[in-house]
Order: structure tokens, then C-alpha cells, then sequence
């Protein structure tokens, strides 16, 4: 999970940084990433975030990815995000 965040010391802490870290590994990490990520915030903290937060700060293709993994309906995208994102 270092990889993602190079221009850090570290990785930021997950208890105060979480919708940080949510959005940048969900979006960018990979499968081990993603798990780390989990085991240390859960998928409860996860399910809240992308309901509340997921939809403005994830591509459409990772914010259905997630819901479908998560069992979670995704916030809504910003109306103007299919313009300047179209994935």
C-alpha cells in the first residue's frame, strides 16, 4: 500500500485519514491493498463511507465494483463527473 502513497512518509493513519485511504485504495490499489485496508478499518467503516462519500470520489467503474462488493448502495456521482471522468 506504500506505492500509493510516495509523496507521504508512510502511509497516513488509517483511524484519522480513513476517507483519505478509502477513496486512494478503492480507486488505485490492488487486491492486497484493498484487504489490508479492510482488516485494519472494516467493512463496516467502508459500507458508510461509500454510501455517504463513494459516489463523489470514485470512478463509475469503481464505484459499482465497490457497491457490488461491499453490498452497498453507492452515494450519488456529482453531476458534472461523467464529463470529466468518464470511466
Amino acid at each position: 500500500m506504500e506505492r500509493l502513497f510516495h509523496h507521504y512518509e508512510g502511509v497516513p493513519d488509517a483511524r484519522l485519514y480513513a476517507p483519505f485511504l478509502l477513496a486512494r485504495v478503492l480507486e488505485d490499489g490492488d487486491s492486497s491493498d484493498c484487504a489490508a485496508l479492510l482488516s485494519r478499518l472494516g467493512e463496516d467503516t467502508a459500507r458508510r463511507w461509500l454510501a455517504s462519500r463513494g459516489g463523489r470520489q470514485l470512478s463509475r467503474r469503481s464505484r459499482r465494483y465497490w457497491s457490488r462488493i461491499l453490498r452497498v448502495e453507492a452515494s450519488a456521482a456529482h453531476p458534472l463527473a461523467e464529463e470529466i471522468w468518464p470511466l
